[in-house]
């Protein structure tokens, strides 16, 4: 098939008229993309409330182990001026 054959064809594909859709395609369609946005919807919920309980799990840990403070010296210092 030649470079002009293929135009033709192509140029012959698309001035048909488009394809006839199923009638019973439209509320299927409808259905599952429902569907796929309450699951979308659950979806960012839940990640949201997982953000939310990790950041009060890391503020109620950081509050009470504080481990910006410098932990208290295990041996005391040696006995010099006796």
């Amino acid at each position: 098939m030649t470079l002009y054959g293929r135009e033709t064809e192509v140029r012959r594909l698309l001035e048909r008229t488009p394809p006839r859709v199923p009638p019973d395609l439209y509320p299927e369609a409808v259905r599952l993309g429902s569907r796929m946005l309450r699951r979308r919807t659950l979806a960012r919920r839940l990640m949201w409330l997982l953000l939310f309980a990790a950041t009060v799990a890391f503020v109620v840990w950081a509050a009470t182990a504080q481990p910006w403070v410098e932990p208290p010296s295990q041996t005391t210092p040696p006995l010099t001026d006796w």
